[in-house]
């Protein structure tokens, strides 16, 4: 498990590292065993005559900020790699256009009883999913849409464990 600690560290590292000029607010940093996510937020745009029109403009500055930047990410990524030992992956924000660019998608195993398997089967049967383990995604981002106050909750009371156990008598 990430402590609180190792997760403002990386976020302080990377406040700190990329260059001030390209975002307009801090970034956000996410971290798990395997990567440390970096999504920037850059200017606006300048609305466009439609919503269609504002769309587009977001995304082609999206594309033109990662084309643009790609060399000085992945000087950064390498030196955050070395550092934390995990994958760095980037995603940007414009208004309210987002996109995660190359990011880590893991292998997690699991076993299941039959009624468990049941339920991935009819998600593959109609159609839902492709096959169990999309099926299995497929429900874990539903929570995770549906159940987002009740996840942070449960983190914060996680990170208030951690901050016990390291006050205890072993540390």
């Amino acid at each position: 498990m990430i402590t609180e600690e190792q997760r403002e560290a990386v976020t302080g590292w990377f406040a700190g590292r990329l260059p001030g000029e390209w975002t307009v607010e801090p970034p956000r940093v996410t971290v798990d065993r395997e990567e440390v996510t970096v999504v920037l937020t850059i200017e606006d745009v300048t609305a466009g005559e439609s919503e269609v029109a504002t769309a587009e403009a977001r995304a082609g500055r999206a594309r033109g900020f990662r084309e643009d930047t790609r060399e000085e990410r992945m000087k950064i990524a390498r030196e955050a790699q070395h550092r934390y030992e995990r994958t760095v992956s980037w995603g940007l924000r414009v208004g309210d256009h987002e996109e995660l660019w190359t990011h880590v998608a893991a292998p997690v195993m699991t076993r299941l009883r039959q009624p468990q398997r049941q339920v991935l089967d009819t998600l593959v049967e109609s159609g839902v999913a492709r096959s169990r383990a999309d099926a299995l995604a497929w429900c874990v981002r539903l929570v995770g849409q549906h159940e987002g106050d009740w996840l942070a909750e449960l983190r914060e009371a996680m990170t208030a464990v951690d901050d016990v156990r390291s006050k205890g008598p072993a540390a």
